[in-house]
């Protein structure tokens, strides 16, 4: 698929010296970049859904799970000593 782009001339020469560097075209180097643009994006999005999840903490059951884990924890570092 074709489509027109506007792009600064300074951006665009950076672009044209990172793909000779790179040896691929430039076509590929605008692909890559967008790909990896939207991968950040859905990773932000996700990372978003994961705080909303947890924004109000540890539930009681969760709490206690923790504390026990933190005494198994404690344990095995003594035992290492």
């Amino acid at each position: 698929m074709r489509t027109s782009l506007l792009v600064r001339k300074s951006t665009l020469e950076k672009a044209d010296a990172l793909a000779r560097q790179m040896k691929i075209s430039r076509n590929c180097l605008f692909s890559l970049a967008l790909e990896q643009f939207i991968q950040q994006q859905q990773n932000r999005k996700l990372l978003e859904k994961f705080n909303a999840a947890y924004a109000d903490g540890p539930d009681p059951e969760e709490e206690m799970l923790l504390e026990k884990y933190r005494i198994i924890q404690r344990e095995l570092v003594w035992d290492e000593w």
